[in-house]
């Protein structure tokens, strides 16, 4: 196959993702199974045709993934229908980052969301943290791990100016870590977030409306403990340039905070009025208000609006996201092996004769929060990590604990492993805009950070298992 041929494919792949959001949002409205087996297809075949153009290490989960499936034929006889609803999970999961991704891809666009980042790089020293931290919480429900791209480039260009170099590399460093950390808090609440959402979809029981505002009191104790962090190893010494805004925090904040509005307020209407699940409301609304976002900026001259959206529009779906194959092929498959993963594991786990049932349930749930940072150390998504163990569990009306203790737990340990892990992608963005290694951005700059967060957030678990 020539080159021409390999890139024409791999654009028209870029369909593949799309028809996958839309098969998956009618699976969530309708319940009709076939829209969910038609989507499974069609993600199965775009992981195919993506394979052919990622790096080796993408490559061998697809390797893994089909030696789970032989596997799973030649030991058990129900592996077609568990084969199905891996396929099914890993089509869920590139549904909701494709429809994500539609209005990252809004939003860098916009100049006044551009604009707002710019603003919040430029706070003075007493309150550029803050500023920050809080900023990328906001800009990640919104951009998820490209908030940090944004903010981090934003912020690294605000810290050039300075011509102290260690003024420079001390700053950079902190910036980077409110970034990180604001970015990370997200995890334990979003509705956005493929944390909640897989968390929320491996527990029985358990709900986004019921996790949401414990999330909320999870996602501020971070939010805490990494301001008063920063605060108590603050280095001391004044810099030589000031900043160039300090006030204005509503009107440059305005375009920001009426875009999260619009999205948190309409997935909440459209969970409560149809009774879809936040994740079918999240597919179906965020790509329309991505249409509807990019049809409000000002088209490139010579170009109407309408024109300016459709070839928007195309180029999204041929451009833009065949350059995440990567990404795309790395989420299927951590979705579908841990969903395989842990159908055979279960029968393994029972035949060993281990009864999980007899472990103290508070020891779960402590675990839970501490057990996925530690995966993370050796290379595991937290997307693999939750879909693979947690099923492994008894249900949590069986070892009687609250789903929503569960979810709090597993949420926050989702958190903490997306500020240490070097193997995540929002810790390697962090290492490359701070120009260190993932090590240093990950453990070397939250290790102190994380042992507070995170007995902090076992604790909160703790308590919503014993009071719920």
């Amino acid at each position: 196959m020539d080159t021409s041929n390999s890139s024409r494919y791999s654009s028209l792949a870029g369909f593949l993702p799309a028809g996958v959001v839309f098969l998956m949002v009618l699976f969530e409205y309708t319940g009709h199974s076939a829209f969910a087996l038609a989507a499974s297809v069609l993600a199965v075949i775009a992981v195919a045709i993506f394979s052919f153009g990622v790096r080796a290490s993408r490559v061998v989960f697809v390797l893994i993934a089909i030696a789970l499936v032989l596997w799973a034929a030649l030991t058990n006889t129900g592996w077609m229908a568990a084969t199905a609803l891996a396929a099914q999970r890993g089509a869920m999961v590139m549904a909701l980052f494709t429809a994500l991704t539609a209005i990252r891809n809004a939003a860098i666009s916009a100049p006044a969301i551009v604009e707002c980042g710019r603003f919040l790089a430029r706070q003075r020293s007493g309150l550029r943290y803050t500023a920050l931290t809080i900023g990328g919480h906001l800009f990640a429900l919104i951009l998820l791990y490209g908030s940090i791209s944004l903010l981090g480039t934003l912020a690294t260009e605000s810290a050039a100016r300075e011509p102290d170099p260690e003024i420079r590399k001390q700053r950079t460093r902190r910036m980077m870590i409110a970034i990180q950390r604001g970015f990370a808090s997200t995890l334990c609440w979003s509705p956005l977030g493929f944390s909640m959402i897989i968390s929320v979809s491996v527990v029985p029981g358990a709900s986004w409306s019921a996790a949401a505002l414990p999330g909320l009191v999870s996602a501020l104790m971070m939010l805490v403990i990494g301001w008063g962090l920063d605060a108590l190893y603050k280095p001391q010494g004044k810099s030589n340039t000031r900043p160039l805004e300090t006030e204005r925090w509503v009107t440059q904040l305005r375009p920001l905070l009426v875009l999260l509005g619009l999205v948190l307020v309409g997935v909440v209407l459209l969970h409560t009025v149809t009774g879809v699940e936040v994740i079918g409301a999240v597919m179906s609304l965020i790509p329309v208000i991505a249409i509807l976002w990019i049809a409000m900026q000002q088209p490139p001259v010579g170009l109407t609006r309408s024109v300016n959206v459709r070839q928007r529009a195309l180029l999204f779906v041929t451009r833009d996201l065949p350059s995440y194959r990567g990404e795309i092929v790395l989420l299927f498959m951590a979705g579908f092996i841990g969903s395989l993963g842990a159908f055979l594991l279960v029968p393994l786990v029972q035949a060993q004769g281990l009864d999980l049932t007899t472990i103290p349930p508070w020891i779960i749930v402590a675990a839970m929060v501490w057990i996925i940072p530690v995966t993370g150390q050796l290379g595991m998504n937290p997307i693999l990590a939750v879909s693979l163990l947690v099923p492994i569990l008894p249900s949590p009306e069986v070892m009687e604990i609250p789903p929503t203790a569960m979810v709090v737990a597993i949420t926050a340990g989702w958190a903490l492993s997306g500020v240490t892990s070097p193997y995540t992608a929002s810790v390697m963005l962090a290492a490359s805009l701070g120009g260190v290694s993932p090590l240093r951005a990950g453990l070397g700059w939250n290790g102190v950070y994380i042992l507070a967060a995170g007995a902090a957030l076992t604790l909160w678990a703790l308590l919503l298992f014993y009071i719920l």
